[in-house]
């Protein structure tokens, strides 16, 4: 492919391909945005994860081989300097040293922040000194952006709150969720004894094993619901709480019937074969996993955490909503979602998430000359 083509250009900045929600949206939209005829690049401040395997052969993966995000930084400053891409947008943490490259190298092209979740629930999991440094530092540069995308009402009420910016000047624009490919993926085949012909039901959660997901709620749970009916536990995702909640399912002795085998590349496999899927987490910004979980067809509980699944579930309309860390109310809400009093997703719960209907809202902003914060 040549890179030096008169097809204008988007340079998309991550700091890796680690398994999450947001690094999977963000390939999507990278895809999605090739497939309309721009040519891509993919920056990560190192190529590490697993989704380095899904990146399309349409996109230009550039590692900046650097230690971290902030190491990056000089490395990043000469890329836009050599390539001149006309946007460069980023997400996660990579946003603030995508700020910080713009104002040094007083790149010309447009920069465009993406917020995946609430900054203030975020920085209070994490206790080191970065995580509480940084609601001030997203506040002092993110006005310094061109434009700012936020993935959910939620998190562009609480990110205006913080920074203080007017919410019309965040644009809100849901995740692409939705690809032609998981149809596909759904059909494929397991070969698994729990999804054999007469097996018990299976419960289903997917995410990183950390501790904002408290996958440990939803084992104490299960606990509660096992204690009156055959039923399985199946997390799929890895994380630094694996040797936690390994500890706690054998501490509840629960190890025939929990399974935790880390992250695959197709969960929409078992999201097809499963009875229930459960999101517990304590935040998320636009939980990806929860509407990919709507589209395959599952009933869904969640935890009615900020922000995101009461945007998703329509205030309860498209599933079962429950407090936080709420263990009896989520034991309740798995029976009876397993004795079928559960709300059956509908294509309106999942269409505003379609690739392409999202591809064409982020080109308008990107390319098309749609107001941004200039």
């Amino acid at each position: 492919m040549d890179f030096h083509s008169p097809k204008k250009r988007l340079a998309i900045f991550l700091p890796e391909l680690l398994g999450g929600g947001a690094q999977r949206v963000m390939l999507n939209l990278a895809q999605g945005i090739a497939e309309n005829g721009y040519s891509v690049d993919l920056i990560v401040s190192k190529a590490i994860g697993p989704y380095l395997a899904e990146v399309p052969k349409s996109i230009r993966l550039v590692n900046l081989k650097s230690s971290g995000v902030v190491a990056s930084l000089p490395a990043l400053m000469s890329y836009l300097y050599k390539e001149k891409p006309e946007v460069l947008l980023s997400s996660l943490h990579a946003n603030i040293i995508a700020v910080v490259a713009k104002m040094l190298l007083r790149f010309p092209g447009k920069v465009v922040v993406s917020q995946h979740d609430t900054i203030s629930l975020s920085s209070q999991m994490h206790k080191n000194v970065k995580g509480k440094l940084m609601p001030r530092l997203i506040k002092y540069f993110y006005p310094r952006a061109d434009c700012i995308v936020a993935v959910s009402k939620g998190v562009a009420d609480q990110l205006s709150k913080l920074t203080r910016i007017e919410h019309g000047k965040i644009h809100i624009i849901y995740n692409p969720i939705i690809t032609p490919d998981i149809q596909e993926k759904m059909e494929e085949p397991i070969d698994h004894r729990w999804f054999k012909p007469g097996e018990p039901p299976v419960i289903l959660g997917v995410g990183s094993l950390s501790t904002v997901k408290d996958f440990s709620s939803l084992i104490k749970a299960f606990d509660q619901v096992r204690k009156t009916r055959y039923v399985r536990l199946l997390i799929l995702g890895e994380g630094s709480e694996r040797f936690k909640l390994e500890h706690l399912v054998k501490e509840l002795d629960l190890g025939k019937d929990v399974l935790l085998p880390g992250f695959l590349q197709n969960p929409y496999a078992y999201m097809r074969r499963c009875s229930l899927y459960v999101l517990s987490s304590k935040y998320e910004g636009l939980p990806t996993v929860l509407v990919e979980a709507l589209y395959c067809g599952m009933p869904v509980i969640s935890t009615d955490c900020p922000s995101g699944p009461r945007e998703i579930l329509a205030d309860g309309k498209y599933g079962m909503l429950v407090p936080v860390g709420d263990i009896p109310s989520m034991v309740q809400a798995i029976q009876n979602a397993l004795d079928g009093n559960t709300p059956a997703p509908t294509p309106d719960s999942w269409l505003r998430y379609k690739q392409d209907i999202v591809v064409k809202k982020y080109l308008g902003i990107l390319f098309d000359g749609d107001p941004c914060n200039r």
